[in-house]
């Protein structure tokens, strides 16, 4: 099966991914920005907006599933830029198959295990669809009854939407993500160094990259360097879309 995506702009190719709980829309404010220069395809990774569900969720199966894409669509090597969980998916690709991959951009994640750190996002998920929520509206009241934080709110009732039934549900696949998310957490699979050229980008607010993190980075992506976005927290393209978008163009043209 192959993943959801939208493909705009024309020229070399750069593939989006998104992280957890989210959809390619959610990269639409990066994908606008490099249209202009270059064909972007937008991904919707496996269990997450309109791709197909599966009991599998690890980094292996991610990665397989954009190779599996990219060999569809005839594309034989990308720039790759991905977010959070899409970043791991990103290193992974780079892992893997590094001749698929031109420039990496990897968007406030490390190349690390993490701890659990999404319990009341995940409260407030499972309530809302135990409570058979019929609107956005009857949804964001239960989800506050777990996470105070508006913008965060936000974010996910953009996968809030009327199923084929004609009934609102989350488009991600909450069950799976649940049970699997301890492979979410994991680190990716370390193959060998990708010498491919590498930016990461830091939210200033945001604790997803650590100083303690940069041996692991530098190991496994030793022409990696980095770059920090004040004022912006994990979610920093959303937050900081012109300084995001600026770094990224500034990186693939130089």
């Amino acid at each position: 099966m192959l993943l959801n995506y939208k493909q705009t702009g024309q020229g070399p190719h750069v593939i989006l991914i998104h992280g957890l709980f989210g959809s390619l829309e959610n990269l639409n404010v990066i994908a606008n920005a490099l249209s202009d220069n270059y064909t972007v395809t937008n991904i919707d990774i496996r269990n997450h907006g309109r791709s197909f569900h599966d009991d599998a969720m690890n980094y292996t199966a991610m990665a397989a599933d954009i190779n599996s894409l990219l060999k569809h669509l005839a594309i034989d090597n990308a720039h790759f830029v991905g977010h959070s969980m899409g970043g791991k998916v990103a290193m992974q690709v780079a892992q893997n198959t590094p001749y698929l991959v031109d420039k990496l951009v990897v968007l406030d994640i490390a190349p690390v295990a993490y701890a659990a750190r999404h319990n009341d996002i995940f409260a407030g998920l499972n309530a809302v669809k135990n409570a058979h929520a019929v609107d956005r509206k009857t949804a964001d009241s239960v989800l506050q009854q777990h996470i105070n934080e508006l913008g965060v709110r936000q974010f996910l009732l953009k996968s809030f939407a009327k199923n084929d039934h004609g009934e609102f549900a989350w488009r991600f696949n909450l069950d799976v993500l649940f049970a699997q998310y301890k492979n979410i957490l994991s680190n990716i699979n370390e193959n060998n160094s990708c010498l491919c050229d590498t930016l990461f980008i830091k939210g200033n607010d945001s604790d997803y990259i650590l100083a303690q993190h940069r041996p692991a980075i530098m190991q496994l992506f030793p022409n990696a360097q980095a770059k920090i976005i004040h004022g912006a927290g994990h979610w920093l393209h959303a937050q900081k879309p012109h300084a995001v978008n600026k770094l990224i163009h500034d990186f693939l043209r130089g």
